[in-house]
This record gives C-alpha cells, sequence and structure tokens, in this order.
C-alpha cells in the first residue's frame, strides 16, 4: 500500500477479523486523547468509529508531531495495522471496540476551523437548541443518530420502490410546475418570466396527474413525489415533503389496501418490525362515536360513551340544558385514572378548554368512596357510571362537533400520563366512509373533506343529485398507525358529468370548473377506467420508524415552523432587476 492510498475500509466496518491488516482510512477526528507520548484519537466516518493509536515505537517523528496538533473535527487520512485490543482495553459500547488501528502514516485533509456546535456529546446531555442546530445544519447532519435516519430513510425508499415494482407498478414521474389546483391548502406560486403576469404552482400532489395517467392507460402508477403547501406548521408537518405516490386501474378500494398493506408490511420489516395484514377496517361514523377522532389509537381502549340518558334530569343543569337543545352528554370511564392527581385532572381540563370545552364533570371511584362534581347528581352510583373501584370518569357536553374533539384531546393526555399497557405493539387501521363535503363558518356550500376528485359512494349520488350533501358517504379511505395518519386515498370520479355536479355543489360554476380542470374532464370525456390510488405520508412513516418525535429529525434540510430554512437563510429578498424581469413589484401594504 502506498502513501496515496485513501481508503480501503470505512472506519465502522472494522472488526476482530481484520487484526494483522494494512489499512487506509479516512474521516473525521471525533475525539482526542494526549497520554504523555501516546495520542489516541477516535476517527468517525459514515459507518462509525474507530480508536487510533500513534505512538514514537511505529510512528514516525514528524507523523507524532502532525498528530499532537490535530483538532476535533479535521478531516484526516491515515495508514496503520489492525490490531486487537488487550482484554482489559476493550470497548463494548463500539461496534469497532475490540480493536484499534496503528497508525504510521497521517494526513491532515482539512482543518475544522468553526465550530459552534458540538457533533459529540455526553450520553444525557442535551441538544443544542433547534434553531441554532439548523443554523448551522452542515455540522448538526454529522451527529450519528441523524445518519441512522437518512440511512433508514434511504432503506425505506429503497424498499419501497422494490415492493411496489414487484407489484407491478410503474414509476413516472410528474410535472413539479403545474398549474393552481384546490386540494386543501395554498399554492406555492411560481412567476413566470416568459409569460409574465402567470403563474405556476407547485403541486400539493400529483393527483390530477395520475389520474391522466391511468386515462392514458399506465394501469399502475407509482412515484417518490416531492409536495408543496404553503400551511401552518407543526412538528409533523413540513411546507415540502415526500410522499409515496400510488395510482392504479380497474381497482376497488380492497385492491389498493392490499397494495398499500405489502408496502407498509415491506416497509415495517426493513425497519426489523414484524407486521401482517389484511388491517382493520372500521367506518369513520365508528370510530368519531368511539374514538372522537378519524385517527384513533387504537392500541388503547378508553372508549367514549353516551351518557345522555343517564345523567339528565339528575339535577345538573348543564346536561340537562345540553340534552334538551339536541346535544350530547359523552364520556370516557378510564381504568385505572383515579391514579391521577387533582394537578392532572385539572391540566387535562385546560388541554380540553383549548379544543372547546367550556369545563370537564369528573367522578372519581376511589377508596370505595365517590369524589367529583359527579358525585352530587342525584342518585349517582357506580354502576350508573360504568366505573370500577379506582377507576375515573370524564364527561363532556355539547354537541358532538364539541365533544369528540375534547374527548380525543382527554383520552390522549390520559395515554400519555397513566402509560397503560398497550394491547398491541402496531395498530394498523383503514377508516372508510368518510363523509364527501364538511362544513366551516364561512362557507354556505360546503367544501370537500380531502379533495374534489373522491368518488360519492355509489349509494349516496341520489342524495348528491338531490342536494342533500350532508348524507353524502364518500369513497374516500385513510389509514392509520398508532393514533397517526400515515396517508389517504380513494376511489376517482370517472363521469366527468359527475365531476362537474361535484365541482357545483362545491361552488364553482360549469364554466368556470371547465377553465381551471379541463384538461382533467377533457381527460374523462376520452374513456376513463375506474381507478383509485393513495397516498403515503412518507416523511411520517420515517419518523415513526426512527422513534423520532418530529419530522425534523429524519429530513436533511427540513424548516422551522415559520417555514424559514436557516441554513441557506430562505426565503429571502432578491434584487429589483429579477422582480422587473418577472413583472412584479413588492407592495408595501
Amino acid at each position: 500500500m502506498t502513501a496515496t492510498a485513501m481508503r480501503t475500509h470505512r472506519c465502522g466496518s472494522l472488526r476482530s477479523s481484520h487484526a494483522g491488516n494494512e489499512v487506509a482510512l479516512a474521516g473525521w477526528v471525533h475525539k482526542r486523547r494526549d497520554l504523555g507520548g501516546l495520542i489516541f484519537f477516535d476517527l468517525r466516518d459514515r459507518d462509525g468509529l474507530v480508536q487510533v493509536a500513534l505512538g514514537p515505537e511505529w510512528a514516525p517523528p514528524e507523523m507524532m508531531e502532525l498528530a499532537s496538533g490535530v483538532g476535533l473535527e479535521t478531516v484526516v487520512s491515515l495508514q496503520g495495522v489492525v490490531e486487537l485490543r488487550p482484554d482489559d482495553a476493550r470497548n463494548p459500547e463500539m461496534t469497532t471496540g475490540d480493536v484499534e488501528v496503528k497508525a504510521h502514516f497521517l494526513r491532515v485533509l482539512s482543518k475544522a476551523t468553526r465550530l459552534p456546535i458540538p457533533v459529540w456529546r455526553v450520553k444525557g446531555e442535551d441538544l443544542p437548541a433547534e434553531e441554532l442546530r439548523l443554523l448551522h445544519r452542515d455540522i448538526d447532519l454529522r451527529r450519528p443518530e441523524v445518519h441512522a435516519n437518512l440511512f433508514l430513510r434511504h432503506r425505506l425508499l429503497q424498499r419501497a420502490r422494490a415492493t411496489l415494482s414487484r407489484l407491478d407498478f410503474w414509476e413516472v414521474e410528474t410535472p413539479v410546475l403545474t398549474r393552481p389546483t384546490p386540494e386543501g391548502a395554498r399554492d406555492y406560486l411560481v412567476p413566470s418570466r416568459v409569460n409574465k403576469g402567470r403563474f405556476y404552482a407547485l403541486p400539493q400532489s400529483p393527483q390530477i396527474y395520475k389520474q391522466i395517467l391511468m386515462v392514458s392507460g399506465i394501469d399502475r402508477y407509482f412515484q417518490i413525489a416531492r409536495c408543496f403547501r404553503d400551511e401552518d406548521l407543526r412538528a409533523d408537518r413540513q411546507p415540502e415533503f415526500t410522499q409515496i405516490d400510488i395510482e392504479a386501474s380497474f381497482v376497488e378500494p380492497q385492491d389498493v389496501f392490499e397494495a398499500v398493506e405489502a408496502v407498509m408490511v415491506d416497509l415495517w420489516d426493513e425497519a426489523g418490525e414484524s407486521v401482517t395484514g389484511p388491517f382493520e377496517r372500521l367506518k369513520y361514523r365508528e370510530v368519531m362515536e368511539k374514538f372522537g377522532t378519524d385517527k384513533p389509537d387504537l392500541r388503547f381502549e378508553y372508549v367514549i360513551s353516551d351518557f345522555s340518558d343517564r345523567v339528565k334530569g339528575r339535577g345538573f343543569k348543564v346536561f340537562d340544558d345540553a340534552v334538551e337543545a339536541g346535544q350530547r352528554v359523552r364520556g370516557i370511564a378510564i381504568s385505572g385514572g383515579a391514579a391521577l392527581s387533582r394537578k392532572d385532572v385539572d391540566s387535562l381540563t385546560a388541554e380540553a378548554k383549548k379544543v372547546g370545552a367550556s369545563g370537564l364533570a369528573t367522578l372519581k371511584n376511589q377508596n370505595s368512596k365517590l369524589t367529583g362534581p359527579l358525585s352530587k347528581l342525584e342518585g349517582m352510583t357506580p354502576e350508573l357510571a360504568g366505573i370500577q373501584e379506582g377507576d375515573l370518569l370524564v364527561i363532556a357536553a355539547g354537541p358532538d362537533a364539541v365533544t369528540s374533539p375534547v374527548l380525543d384531546r382527554v383520552r390522549r393526555g390520559v395515554i400519555s400520563r397513566l402509560k397503560p399497557k398497550p394491547a398491541a405493539k402496531h395498530a394498523f387501521a383503514w377508516i372508510v366512509d368518510f363523509p364527501l363535503f364538511e362544513w366551516h363558518d364561512e362557507s354556505a356550500n360546503g367544501t370537500f373533506a380531502h379533495h374534489p376528485f373522491t368518488a360519492p359512494h355509489e349509494d349516496d349520488i341520489a342524495a348528491l343529485k338531490e342536494g342533500n350533501l350532508g348524507n353524502v358517504r364518500s369513497r374516500h379511505y385513510d389509514l392509520v398507525y398508532n393514533g397517526n395518519e400515515l396517508g389517504s386515498g380513494s376511489i376517482r370520479i370517472t363521469d366527468p358529468d359527475l365531476q362537474i355536479a361535484v365541482l357545483e355543489r362545491l361552488g364553482i360554476a360549469r364554466e368556470e370548473a371547465e377553465r381551471r380542470f379541463g384538461f382533467l374532464l377533457n381527460a374523462l370525456r376520452a374513456g376513463a377506467p375506474p381507478h383509485g390510488g393513495f397516498a403515503v405520508g412518507f416523511d411520517r412513516v420515517v419518523m415513526l420508524l426512527a422513534g423520532a418525535s418530529n419530522l425534523r429529525d429524519v429530513i436533511a434540510f427540513p424548516k422551522t415552523t415559520a417555514a424559514r430554512a436557516l441554513l441557506e437563510q430562505a426565503p429571502t429578498d432578491v434584487p429589483p432587476s429579477d422582480l422587473d424581469a418577472l413583472g412584479l413589484r413588492i407592495s408595501d401594504g
């Protein structure tokens, strides 16, 4: 081996079987120790760490002098011999802990002169503030745990591609510059220099294009799609994100379920977890009634019940008024909930108020005694409340639109505080029969619950035509996992007249529909096969399988919750000349 060889092995790959081998390594100086003539440092690359030793018995003086001045995070290359460590010097916490490299040649490739945040930290030590880490993401990305997350992401992507290819899906790219379409969030608009005054939009999803691919006879499509939505951010949402997007022709929901389940089973297997299909199927109204949310965590019981008949007429005006107004009194009997402190209950109440509750009524059955506001109800007994010794009952009154999110918040809060043993490690379920429309105060016409290309349930088309929109179910379906929505999909509308009818119900007149969606409507008029699809939120899948708490932990260059890219300082101002070329100007308003 010559002194010019850069690398024969990766640092983290060396094992006792390499003992006696001459190797060349390259990487970053991770830790360094100078022990009176012997210099040790851990060398790090993408695969891990290995201990390197330099001593006067085997390294030339000039190499010892060079090693004595090497700083942390400096990039070096070296050559040396792999040797077994003495038994009392082995490090079981390192995969390379049985060996070290006795280096006789060292070269500095790049000195580290800027280290505003550390790469290495003592076990249990807090990370620097997230904004500081994102500002210096080039250094933050060196952390081994981030490397592990990105490697998992890579493996999951390749496994998804392999699975869908095995299932006879073709990977087809769709445009990133497209036209604005209503898909539930604001578009990112891109001005055109060539066509001044006109704008592209970045795609919220490849929805229309993948439908056109079905019309074109592609039959089975998939794409690892980059999508963009200009909406408020949170821990599990980014303005640009990745989804595993699929569409297939001549399918019913069951066919889509089977394809997606095959992908999920393989992704979980890639992460070292065993799951099997088919997944449970639940109706939207059922889960909203039992759990108050369309993405329930089914690992735990804690089911919502209707207490209206049990509590009305027992001297509690709030309950009586709610029932008189056609509303309901609903609650959750929490096994072991009496162990929650007064502070815990007050905290749950505060959380419930954030989502619309005026308050919560509680009842504890503890030490054979009922306590709490509900204990004052006339004739209240544990049997009436449906609770046993050590349980807690939590009740909220009002319209379902209030009590459902309130009791969902309570349920999640109780799970996080009591930490009950889950019935299963992995709980997948398909949620089906969503409503096609939903209403907000500002929308007299209603709006689509998901997107306007979702087919109505066959049995509800008459209700749609009659304008009885509240009773129209859709052929939409969501996949949930341990209380997280992994993705959504639907069977699509293929009748252009029905598509226009749905758009008209949303307040989009026929002429406007033809102007905005003419290219899709014309494609449907050319003969469209029945088709449907699904989109998996890939970033969220990686986050869950990595055990991370934030999407930003599994994305190389994420945005902050203010949609800012701190490393490259985007978004930013642009020169007036660039705006002039686009026919734009910045308004003071």
